[in-house]
């Protein structure tokens, strides 16, 4: 989230789509509820008409899968009505660059597109720039190869009957979303996105996000209380999860993964450290190289010398085009090259997209360790229904943990909040923490090797592990996180700001000489010498708007700003566009900011606001994607009509589309309905938990499908029937939901029937069913992999 759960009651419009926050969220919710008390307007974009639609003022149904056409036809009402800030646009965002004259779109496809390898290249989509390399720009927003007037014409075809036919909402439900939300580009009005994996988990939703920034940023909607793009995790803790980066591609503190074409430490801080002419331009990832260098010497402590770069040649370097995400990872692991498997608090057998290949994957493995609560699904794939154990080979070992409530440590919110906890009773039996585990695990595998060190023993005896025997203590791990003085960290003038073995203030103290060990530069002021910040409980709001900052109360990366990028709140003197809800402003040459922590001291006008970028100004124009620049309505996968827009290129171009025997394509001759997946209240992700819990089982006690009366009356389905439901990778029985909550969609001059599957079910609890997964594709992001979920074919049969 760029802001936080409790700005939200700061705005005056909420677009909630991609997402059901009423339920899956509802206790964040109260802070749209006070939004709406104050007078906001909440839009609720749906498939379905949940119980976040039941709440709105204007609510829309969609069909699953068409958001960038939704959207992309607010971005042309806005560009049309010059809804637009221009003063933020001109200020704060690309929009006024100019690029170079060769890019390109046609027929659905950027420029420099290989169609054999599904990829771009993007020596095009750059900016023209001037003799110092700095971009050239027309503030007038008139040059026809200006950002601005390119994404005129990228969206110009997204007119509301265009919009309306693709999507499936009706023609004044547009309309009046449209104008809602466009009212916000007025100085004084503001308004927030809510979104979920409603939005991402498609093969294009990366992009669904892309659009809605450029919305935000064509209303002057980012930086400010009461807007921004605000992601809403499906976990407490997914945040933290993702600050710390356990994905393949990325190291903590959304550092590269090193790559074996960066053979030295130095050709990697090279190739990662961007560099920025524009002497207005705080390019904060310049200083890549001290968190990079403290991240290496917290790994291996004494042993990371500069003589030895530090470490870097004892870590895995991943091969140029390596892909080990969760749909790669389950595609391998099919194909036999995976032979062992940690699953650690998760439920693939459930919870992954193509459930059934991932079920039989797990078949071919020699072992798999399940870290868990309790026996699930998982751990238990080779006595599932159909299996024959006699057949399956795979070793499966349970370890017990302890669940949230066991154990000790900090959580990170959807607000980037991190929010200390505290243990609240001990595991029973024999479950332990997941540090112990990870800590046992680590202690063994060095025995091994200091017994038979075999070729390579250094990336694992030199690593700096010292956790001791027992239980890990979560206070030395948050401390090292934050960072701390290796030896005597210097100020510029050679005077010691830091004395070896002191925690560092924050981020600004880390250094790439050595000096300094970090495991996180993002949390690098989170358990400094003040004591554990996470931990704090103050709960006044001593910001001057009284906008709900509470900045004493846990802590919030980075450096405790609440709302990111708040310098584009203002304009060039420092001044905020709106004064009644401002985050900072500029009390005078003499002074400083006030509010909140500033995104950098320096004086208004001295730095560009989006300090994050080399050219300074937010991307409009996003050359950084695997699928283009802009967004672009692309039908999924699977769809029930070809791509209006662009006839030509039905699906992104970009994707990667596997081709093993169990990645089947349903056609939509055979499979005519649109599905998506969500959840529930009464259950928790993949219903390990809380289909083991009675009450929770008796209140949903069955999956189940809900459809419109107008398809039920067509299959013959009674409310309460138990049916078929198919795609082309398997079939489930479900319970008949027969709602108005579902209604039927006129697309393409046809009718559209959508049908909604809650996820939860497997065939272990008190209470089992059929899985949602195991009818969706194993398909994703271009950019990210997620799987495309929220969007497929299928199809429900009465049973006869």
């Amino acid at each position: 989230m760029t802001n936080h759960w409790i700005d939200l009651k700061n705005s005056d419009v909420i677009l909630i789509m991609g997402s059901n926050a009423a339920e899956n969220h509802p206790i964040s919710f109260k802070w749209v509820t006070k939004a709406m008390e104050n007078g906001a307007t909440l839009i609720s974009v749906d498939p379905r008409f949940t119980r976040t639609s039941s709440k709105a003022d204007i609510y829309a149904p969609i069909r699953a899968g068409t958001d960038i056409a939704f959207l992309g036809g607010l971005i042309k009402y806005i560009l049309e009505q010059d809804a637009y800030h221009k003063e933020y646009v001109v200020e704060h965002s690309n929009a006024p660059f100019l690029v170079n004259p060769d890019f390109a779109f046609e027929d659905g496809i950027f420029c420099g597109y290989d169609a054999a390898q599904r990829k771009y290249d993007k020596s095009d989509w750059t900016y023209q720039v001037d003799t110092e390399g700095i971009p050239l720009e027309d503030p007038s927003l008139q040059d026809p190869n200006s950002v601005f007037q390119l994404l005129k014409t990228h969206f110009e075809r997204y007119d509301l009957d265009t919009v309306s036919s693709i999507t499936g909402t009706p023609k004044q439900d547009l309309r009046k979303i449209y104008e809602a939300f466009a009212a916000t580009g007025a100085a004084d009005k503001v308004a927030t996105i809510m979104y979920a994996m409603g939005w991402t988990q498609h093969t294009y939703g990366t992009q669904n996000i892309r659009a809605a920034a450029i919305i935000q940023l064509l209303l002057g909607n980012v930086g400010r209380a009461g807007g921004g793009i605000n992601a809403l995790r499906g976990e407490s803790n997914v945040q933290g999860s993702t600050d710390h980066c356990l994905l393949f591609h990325i190291l903590p503190g959304y550092l590269k993964s090193l790559r074996a074409k960066d053979e030295t430490l130095a050709s990697y801080l090279t190739a990662y450290t961007p560099q920025s002419p524009d002497p207005k331009s705080a390019n904060w990832w310049q200083h890549y190289p001290k968190y990079a260098v403290s991240l290496f010497k917290w790994m291996y402590g004494d042993h990371a010398t500069a003589e030895n770069e530090f470490g870097y040649q004892w870590l895995p370097k991943l091969d140029d085009g390596a892909n080990y995400s969760w749909l790669a990872l389950f595609e391998a692991m099919y194909a036999g090259d995976i032979k062992g498997f940690f699953a650690w608090g998760q439920n693939p057998a459930v919870g992954g997209a193509n459930a059934n290949m991932n079920r039989k994957a797990m078949e071919n493995l020699d072992w798999m360790v399940a870290v868990n609560l309790w026996d699930i699904e998982t751990s238990s794939f080779w006595q599932r229904p159909g299996a024959d154990p006699a057949t399956i080979d795979t070793e499966v070992f349970l370890l017990p943990v302890a669940a949230s409530v066991e154990k000790e440590g900090s959580i990170t919110n959807s607000g980037r909040w991190a929010q200390w906890r505290w243990k609240a009773v001990d595991p029973p039996g024999e479950a332990k923490p997941d540090s112990w585990i990870i800590n046992q695990l680590m202690r063994r595998i060095r025995e091994l090797y200091e017994a038979d060190p075999g070729p390579n023993p250094d990336p694992i005896l030199k690593l700096a592990w010292d956790y001791g025997p027992g239980e890990v203590d979560p206070h030395q791990v948050a401390k090292e996180v934050n960072g701390w003085a290796v030896g005597d960290v210097l100020d510029s003038e050679g005077q010691t700001i830091v004395p070896a073995g002191n925690q560092v203030k924050n981020f600004t103290q880390l250094r790439d000489d050595g000096s300094t060990a970090c495991a996180n530069w993002l949390y690098s002021g989170s358990y400094n010498e003040d004591g554990n910040m996470m931990a704090r409980r103050d709960n006044v709001d001593y910001h001057p708007a009284e906008i709900g900052l509470f900045s004493n109360w846990a802590w919030a990366w980075p450096v405790n700003r609440r709302i990111i990028y708040n310098r584009a709140s203002c304009d060039a003197n420092g001044q905020p566009f709106d004064p009644e809800r401002f985050v900072i402003r500029w009390t005078g040459p003499d002074t400083k900011w006030e509010g909140d922590v500033p995104d950098g001291g320096w004086a208004p006008d001295a730095r560009h606001a989006f300090i994050m970028k080399p050219e300074g100004h937010a991307r409009i124009f996003g050359a950084g994607r695997a699928d283009g620049p802009f967004p672009t309505h692309y039908e999924p996968w699977e769809s029930p009509v070809d791509n209006l827009l662009y006839p030509d290129q039905s699906i992104s171009p970009a994707f990667k589309i596997w081709d093993s025997e169990m990645d089947y394509k349903g056609e939509r001759h055979e499979y005519p309905l649109v599905g998506t997946t969500y959840r529930l209240s009464e259950h928790w992700q993949s219903g390990a938990m809380t289909r083991n819990q009675a009450w929770l089982a008796e209140m949903q006690p069955n999956m189940f499908v809900e459809m419109s009366p107008e398809l039920a009356a067509e299959r013959g389905i009674q409310n309460g029937e138990t049916v078929d439901v198919q795609s082309a990778r398997g079939t489930i029985k479900a319970v008949a939901l027969v709602t108005r909550r579902m209604r039927p969609l006129l697309v393409h001059g046809k009718v559209v029937h959508q049908v909604g599957l809650p996820w939860h079910w497997g065939y272990k609890g008190l209470v089992t069913g059929g899985s949602a997964n195991e009818l969706t594709p194993g398909v994703g992001d271009a950019n990210t992999m997620i799987p495309e979920t929220k969007a497929f074919l299928c199809n429900v049969q009465k049973i006869v």
